[in-house]
């Protein structure tokens, strides 16, 4: 009774006790693991078999269903997996103690096994320290195992492969039967060394068994969306089949995973538009250029540099592919989050450069040529305005359309940095271009870019009234000689104003502040000083008013000097009687100059030149002159040779000489009288 009493409770109660709690959790944890397995790879069939061609949103709601279910299949075979270590763990003691403790009670039950309970002690001390060891580490590792496991089940780490194991999972093959095509399940094992890829498959029919099969990888592209029904494929290469082996993966980033394991490339775009038929400008084309306006007015007008920045490649011809699809042509939703501003701008001008004939056609561009490249801002406008309305009705239709949403986007320049010069650089070889790419076309892109400019800048002008006339205005001869002062530009400066010209600009600083304004005007003053060597040469007008004309003196030839004021007088006065001037009377009447002075004169024999005073150039018709240099008696008439304006200058340096000399004397008698 003893016996079978401790063999209930030290071996069949604790073998049952870890029977029920341990082994039965387990088996709940593989009820819920099977459950969410079978209920996630339904759905996944269900999700592969879904149409390429489907609505957008109807796929991404498919993706999000299939993600909660990956998530829970992914919690359940933690769990599952855990709970399996754990009772591998537990069993190593609490299956082998229970035994341990029941033989223990049958060999001390009878006396007569001393001996062998004796010879039996070593290996039960051994058994018993080999068990508490096992414990312990359990209780060490149980913790660390909980932590993994909380890690495991965040789905980052889930997806998340190391980068030193060979790629390995489940992937869909497409293969060709007598009946059609099927496509089977195969677990994929991908070694980059070797450029192995091991297939198992997963799904055995009942009357063939098929073993793995292994294959050797040429290249790996990935598959285009709309070139088949199914979702994630990608096209293989392998030596040991003719024809490519298109896979399925499982989804979008289980997909990239295998092509960056496998050096997969992106596949070529060839645009559907470049097919004669569709580069016309029809109906789809309009649709399509007024989606694109519209969205970039919504979302994309104040964006630092639109339409100046290009978009990817692939994404554009992603877009026109889409869009300009045969089956379903313009059937596109800009606004579902896969097109961004630069992709639509970039399609929205390789639309436009792809039309077999450019929208400002190859008839009108040298006339638009001719009329950009004229002097004549006003000319320029009349003219294109007037070519702009010789366009073809859909052509203009879509230049006006265009237009008038370049201007809107010029509006917020001060966010977008898009002027309309800046614009115009973007759409000038867009909407123009020659109908031969010579080199005369290449230097012509810059008119080209003055047309786009000006028909953004008077768009109200050019689309809201008719030309004034039904005909072109003649266009006037291109410009023979080059351009020097004047830039072919079309902005609008206002004149540049001078200030007006005053003969004291041309007297030395110490004569300028001598000058004494009187009556808005200034009397002129020669004295001697510190003069120009050269005389200012006159301006050759046709005014009555101004100075004789006086041509310019050769460079060699100087002023004569004069030794003595006494000399310059005499000759003074004998260049006056030769003219007929009576003032030469009073010149010699005057008191002569103090000692000091004519010492000054006579010094070292160097007297500065007298120049002629400087004569202001001609005002013109609206503006009067503030300033007469000349007396009335210059004014009776032009110098008729050479001599007789050498002569009429002296006579003029004479007069200023002769009123400087009467105002020093004047100051000096009145210092005398002071005295």
């Amino acid at each position: 009774m003893m016996l079978v009493q401790n063999a209930s409770d030290l071996l069949i109660k604790p073998l049952e006790k870890f029977r029920k709690e341990q082994i039965g959790s387990t088996k709940e944890k593989r009820k819920k693991f099977e459950k969410e397995g079978e209920k996630y790879y339904s759905q996944l069939d269900k999700h592969l078999n879904l149409s390429a061609k489907k609505k957008e949103s109807q796929l991404q709601e498919a993706d999000e269903v299939l993600c909660k279910e990956r998530v829970n299949f992914y919690e359940s075979s933690v769990e599952y997996v855990y709970q399996i270590h754990q009772v591998q763990d537990k069993k190593k003691f609490d299956v082998v103690e229970p035994v341990l403790a029941f033989l223990h009670s049958v060999l001390t039950l009878n006396n007569l096994t001393v001996e062998m309970t004796q010879d039996f002690m070593p290996y039960k001390q051994e058994l018993q320290l080999s068990l508490q060891n096992t414990r312990n580490h359990y209780e060490s590792t149980r913790e660390e195992m909980e932590d993994l496991m909380k890690r495991m089940k965040q789905s980052s780490q889930i997806c998340k492969r190391p980068s030193w194991l060979p790629m390995a999972g489940y992937l869909y093959c497409q293969e060709k039967w007598a009946l059609g095509v099927t496509w089977v399940k195969y677990y994929c094992k991908y070694h980059t060394e070797g450029r192995l890829l091991l297939m198992v498959p997963c799904e055995q029919k009942p009357t063939t068994k098929q073993g793995p099969s292994q294959l050797t990888l040429k290249s790996c592209i990935r598959r285009k969306t709309e070139s088949i029904d199914k979702r994630f494929c990608f096209d293989v290469e392998v030596n040991e089949r003719n024809a490519p082996v298109t896979f399925q993966a499982l989804s979008e980033g289980d997909r990239k995973l295998w092509l960056e394991a496998m050096d997969g490339k992106e596949p070529i775009y060839h645009s559907p538009i470049h097919k004669q038929a569709e580069m016309e400008l029809n109906d789809i084309g309009f649709k399509f250029v007024r989606k694109c306006v519209n969205y970039v007015e919504e979302k994309g007008v104040a964006q630092e540099g639109v339409y100046r920045t290009v978009g990817s490649n692939i994404q554009v011809q992603k877009l026109l592919n889409a869009f300009f699809d045969p089956a379903n042509p313009g059937d596109v939703d800009l606004h579902s989050g896969d097109w961004d501003i630069k992709t639509i701008t970039s399609a929205m001008k390789f639309y436009l450069r792809s039309l077999s004939e450019p929208l400002m056609t190859y008839d009108l561009h040298g006339d638009l040529m001719l009329a950009a490249k004229s002097d004549s801002l006003d000319s320029r406008l009349s003219e294109i305005h007037s070519l702009t309305h010789k366009l073809p009705e859909r052509n203009r239709d879509m230049l006006e359309m265009l237009l008038k949403h370049l201007v809107a986007v010029c509006s917020h320049s001060q966010d977008n940095l898009m002027t309309p010069s800046n614009m115009a650089v973007i759409f000038g070889p867009t909407l123009m271009r020659a109908r031969e790419e010579t080199v005369a076309a290449m230097l012509d892109i810059k008119f080209q870019n003055i047309v786009v400019e000006i028909l953004i800048e008077e768009y109200k002008k050019i689309f809201s009234h008719m030309p004034e006339d039904g005909n072109a205005p003649p266009v006037p001869p291109p410009r023979v000689t080059p351009r020097k002062r004047q830039p072919i530009t079309i902005s609008k400066r206002p004149p540049r104003l001078y200030p007006p010209l005053s003969p004291e600009r041309f007297l030395p600083q110490h004569q300028q502040q001598q000058q004494h304004p009187e009556n808005g005007q200034s009397s002129e003053r020669v004295v001697e000083g510190d003069v120009s060597p050269s005389p200012v040469p006159l301006q050759r007008t046709k005014s009555s008013v101004c100075a004789p004309l006086v041509p310019r003196e050769p460079p060699r030839k100087q002023v004569p000097l004069y030794r003595s004021k006494t000399d310059f007088a005499e000759r003074s006065e004998s260049s006056s009687l030769a003219n007929g001037d009576g003032r030469a009377a009073s010149f010699q009447a005057r008191k002569p100059l103090p000692k000091g002075d004519g010492e000054g004169l006579s010094r070292g024999g160097r007297i500065p030149p007298i120049c002629r005073p400087p004569v202001r150039p001609p005002e013109p018709p609206s503006r009067q002159p503030s300033l007469k240099l000349q007396s009335p008696a210059v004014n009776e008439g032009s110098a008729a040779s050479y001599v007789a304006s050498k002569a009429k200058f002296f006579e003029n340096a004479s007069r200023q000489v002769s009123s400087i000399q009467a105002s020093q004397s004047a100051t000096n008698e009145k210092k005398e009288n002071a005295s």
